[in-house]
Order: structure tokens, then sequence, then C-alpha cells
């Protein structure tokens, strides 16, 4: 490879850096991310403090259709005694999910955590947002990696 290749490459990670610097600020101001990311620190919140009835019963209609409740907190038990308590988290971004097949009508939005566990320490919280008619941010997904 020669110089030029190398070149070129850093003025695109450098072109790219700061194009995700720019998109970054203006989507944390987007009163949809704000109010989402709200609503999912709001529903974490019941699960840090273990209560796996309140996050179900706060979670979207859609999420309370395919899962029972009870098998919803043998679900979040397991997964949450794997990772331990939370102890910091620390948002990364909020976006749209993106595009698939299969995705159902309505306003979705993708918000993700870094979170320190007691048990793992670069830990990822991401969760799925549907916006409903009542036009309430409720989780309609979570994954914790």
């Amino acid at each position: 490879m020669g110089n030029s290749s190398i070149g070129r490459r850093a003025a695109l990670a450098a072109l790219l850096t700061s194009a995700l610097a720019w998109t970054l600020p203006a989507a944390a101001q987007d009163p949809r991310a704000t109010e989402a990311q709200a609503a999912a620190l709001a529903w974490l919140a019941l699960a840090d403090a273990n209560d796996a009835a309140a996050t179900w019963r706060q979670s979207s209609a859609r999420f309370r259709e395919a899962i029972t409740q009870d098998a919803w907190a043998a679900s979040l038990k397991s997964a949450r005694g794997k990772f331990g308590a939370a102890l910091q988290r620390a948002k990364v971004g909020v976006q749209p999910p993106g595009p698939g097949k299969g995705t159902p009508p309505g306003e979705f939005l993708v918000v993700v955590f870094r979170t320190e566990f007691a048990l793992k320490p670069q830990g990822v919280e991401t969760l799925t947002m549907e916006r409903e008619a009542d036009g309430k941010w409720r989780v309609v997904g979570y994954l914790i990696r």
C-alpha cells in the first residue's frame, strides 16, 4: 500500500468522526429521543430494583402479549443474575432500528446504554422502545450482554 492509500483512509476516518460528532448532539436534542431515553431509564430503575412485575406492567402491549408475566420474571432474574447489580450506566445513543423484514408498523427507537454491572464491568443494555397510541414510549424489547 502506498502513502496515498493511507492518507485517503485517514481523511475518510476524520470525515466519519466529524460527521458523527455533528450527528450525535443533534439526535440528543430530538424530543422523541429524549422522551424514549427517559422512559427507558425509568423502566431500567424498576429492573435494577428487581421488580419484574413492574417492568412487565410498564412494557408495551406488544411485549406483554409476547411473554407472560411469570415467564418474564424468570427470564429477567436469570439474565440479571449473571450480571449482578447495575453500578453505573451511560447512554451510548438513541436511533431508529435498522431496516428489517417483518418490522411491525409503528414508531420505534433503540436506546443503548453502556452499563457497569457488579459481575460484568463492561455490559451493554439495548432497549427497543415503542411509542404507543397514547403517545408514551414503552419497552418492547430488552437485550443485556
